[in-house]
């Protein structure tokens, strides 16, 4: 994949060359672009080190959004950074030279994108005390120097359960997950919680893809059709995931039989690579993996750098409902069950559940 930088030709050769060696996988790399800013005496840092999930950049959801978050950053602070992607089949001691490596040429945060990098984390942050390390989607590291950027998923999911039993025509809709693990259990569990609360009654089915990561759950998306083709033969006509890549199978199957699918993460509607299907797509349960990046990559700048859990809700924008498709602006009844389900939420007349 192409990707732009504002260093030279050489810089990058070089740069991928050092972290290919050491087993860090591909890298695209962004740049110190605002030497001003730079030598401002706030920061002096290379810039934010980024290594992705399983899926890397371009899945249009998880870890494009924290890329997002990567540019952000970026433009307002002229700081640059590199990101990496994760190689097939890796293992904890690839992970571990990956960020080993960043925080070495001096990366400063160093953020692994998803729960996955949490011992690696854990092990690299020690080694390193004088660099912010952030890990997305675990609580479980708990130290001086890393800041745990988790988020209220369910509550998300809940706003997408009741978009989803207000806009289905056959009182019948669907969940696909990636991967079989707690993390994704959150998102089933505040969807059909959702549904439930507009239709008690209402059919759900419900599909994992994978037992593991490693099976390709979340960066399949022909496991994602697959799952979406029989959910919709069932009779589902709404069809939400929290697949990552393999998401973008459901959406297109989606498309193709002309039923609603509900994205997640990202606005999916807004993705280039799902244009085709856009009509398609309901909305989607959004989790701010932008904004906790950038946030991170602020308070280091800044000189106050996070540490501790930081949780990302309805209440503080971490997580939300996107509604940019005027189809779904066009589904007043929608629109206005979701918002009060919002409501509620924020004002603690409901408790989203977990499992």
């Amino acid at each position: 994949m192409s990707r732009k930088t504002r260093i030279s030709q050489a810089a990058v050769a070089v740069a991928v060359v050092a972290l290919a060696a050491s087993g860090c996988g591909e890298s695209s790399t962004g740049a110190k672009s605002d030497g001003d800013k730079q030598s401002s005496g706030k920061y002096s840092g290379k810039g934010v080190g980024l290594a992705y999930d399983i899926g890397g950049k371009g899945d249009q959801s998880f870890n494009d959004a924290a890329f997002a978050g990567f540019q952000k950053a970026d433009k307002e602070f002229g700081i640059g950074g590199r990101d990496v992607e994760p190689q097939d089949g890796e293992s904890e001691a690839d992970k571990v030279q990956r960020l080993t490596q960043l925080a070495k040429e001096g990366y400063n945060p160093v953020i692994g994108v998803g729960y996955i990098y949490a011992p690696a984390v854990k092990e690299v942050s020690a080694k390193f005390p004088n660099t912010t390390f952030g890990i997305i989607d675990d609580e479980t590291v708990q130290a001086k120097n890393v800041a745990d950027l988790v988020f209220h998923e369910e509550q998300a999911s809940y706003l997408a359960g009741v978009a989803a039993a207000k806009a289905t025509k056959k009182a019948h809709i669907g969940f696909i997950g990636g991967v079989d693990i707690p993390l994704i259990h959150k998102f089933e569990a505040g969807y059909v919680q959702g549904a439930k609360s507009v239709n008690p009654n209402i059919k759900i089915e419900s599909q994992y893809l994978t037992e593991t990561p490693q099976e390709g759950g979340f960066s399949s998306p022909d496991k994602g059709k697959a799952g979406a083709s029989g959910q919709i033969e069932a009779g589902a006509d709404v069809i939400y995931h929290a697949a990552g890549l393999s998401g973008q199978g459901v959406i297109s199957e989606a498309a193709a039989k002309k039923v609603w699918a509900i994205g997640v993460d990202s606005d999916q509607y807004n993705q280039s690579s799902l244009a085709a299907y856009k009509d398609y797509i309901l909305g989607s349960a959004l989790k701010n993996v932008g904004g906790a990046v950038y946030d991170l990559a602020k308070s280091v700048y800044e000189g106050k750098p996070l540490s501790g859990v930081v949780r990302g809700s309805l209440s503080n924008d971490g997580v939300g409902f996107a509604d940019t498709n005027p189809k779904y602006k066009a589904l007043t009844d929608v629109v206005a069950a979701v918002d009060k389900a919002k409501k509620d939420i924020v004002d603690g007349k409901v408790k989203v559940a977990t499992k």
